[in-house]
């Protein structure tokens, strides 16, 4: 029967623990959310809702085309000037989705008898870039600059070096100035993913290779995602215009996909006019990630100390983390569950983010729920 051995893999899931399935939430949910990638609170925010009505309204529901055909709108051009200064580099290009920024900068930056020296906590975005890249892949142990240091020394050719910067399961920081350092000794291009950096690291939220001062360099190219702390839907790649310009001609996923939805690209510029206007959103989505780890910990949980705005908690099974977050659902909480492949160690977390708009009711009411609901 065709697919038949999906019935197989089925059931192998279910009784690892490890089936997934689609939850709809409702437009308006009475549960507390510290499960979406919302730091800095600005999905619903006014002014970030009525840019992206009014921008549908002025462009059309949809890009109409690809970038290179007709998806390109005043609008776009606009975003991608504004995050670039906003950054701190010379160039922007804005994607569909912060996937396809990171399989574009991956592939198109990796050419044949390249070498792809890979974290081996790297989010699964940029290892599928690296499997997609016609050049051979090194992953290394993860946030290891001297792995990264031994790995370059093997190769002679082109070289690039992928890391997020801050690793989405513990909200751990890539040693991103050290990194650099090795780079620049083997003349090697820096590659790194700061979906969870911008809009929380850096002076007003400008993002973590802001932060190390490596914003501009000629050899960083840095990926972004227009979801988590703008609040909207894309994804971009900051870099030098060379290199943009790179991507322009060579990048697949720019090349062959239809242009982000005017709607989102408007909805990600006002959130990052608001941003620029409110910095201090981002040291307030700090804040509350380390108000969150103070109580998990002192509760006796073993959570990770956060670099940005994740917080995660150790769980002792796949099961009892499924059945861990679903009680703190029950009352009141929305939490993530992370488990196998989506853990590269293998062990499975709660995973909490942080939002700037927590107040501290919210912020005791979700230590408490959590530790009462421990299995």
């Amino acid at each position: 029967m065709a697919f038949g051995w999906i019935d197989e893999q089925t059931e192998l899931r279910r009784r690892s623990g490890l089936l997934r399935t689609l939850c709809p939430r409702p437009a308006r949910s009475p549960l507390l959310d510290l499960a979406s990638n919302d730091y800095l609170g600005l999905a619903r925010h006014p002014e970030v809702t009525g840019a992206a009505a009014r921008s549908a309204r002025r462009w059309g529901a949809g890009a109409t085309g690809s970038r290179l055909v007709t998806g390109t709108t005043e609008l776009h051009a606009e975003l991608e000037r504004e995050l670039a200064a906003f950054c701190g580099f010379e160039a922007a290009l804005v994607f569909s989705s912060g996937y396809a920024a990171n399989l574009a900068a991956v592939t198109a930056l990796a050419p044949h008898g390249s070498l792809l020296v890979s974290d081996a906590g790297n989010h699964a975005s940029l290892i599928d870039g690296c499997r997609l890249a016609r050049g051979t892949t090194q992953v290394v142990p993860h946030a290891d600059p001297d792995a990264v240091r031994k790995a370059l020394g093997t190769h002679d050719g082109p070289a690039v070096v992928v890391s997020d910067t801050v690793f989405s399961v513990d909200g751990d920081a890539a040693p991103l100035s050290a990194l650099a350092a090795v780079c620049r000794e083997r003349g090697a291009g820096l590659v790194v993913d700061d979906a969870h950096g911008l809009g929380v690291l850096g002076a007003g939220g400008r993002g973590a290779a802001h932060a190390a001062g490596l914003a501009g360099a000629a050899d960083v190219v840095v990926t972004v995602t227009l979801s988590k702390s703008l609040g909207s839907q894309g994804g971009a790649v900051l870099g030098p215009a060379r290199v943009i310009g790179h991507l322009v001609n060579a990048a697949r996923t720019f090349i062959f996909d239809t242009g982000l939805a005017p709607a989102a690209a408007g909805a990600a510029l006002a959130a990052l006019r608001l941003l620029r206007r409110e910095p201090e959103r981002a040291a307030r989505a700090r804040a509350v990630a380390a108000e969150l780890y103070a109580g998990l910990t002192a509760a006796g949980l073993a959570a990770v100390g956060p670099d940005a705005a994740v917080v995660s908690v150790r769980a002792p099974s796949p099961e009892l983390a499924v059945r861990w977050a679903a009680d703190c659902r029950t009352a009141g909480l929305a939490v993530g569950c992370f488990r196998p492949p989506s853990v590269p160690d293998g062990i499975s977390r709660l995973r909490l983010t942080a939002r700037a708009d927590l107040t501290e009711a919210q912020i005791g009411r979700a230590v408490r729920t959590v530790r009462a609901s421990r299995p």
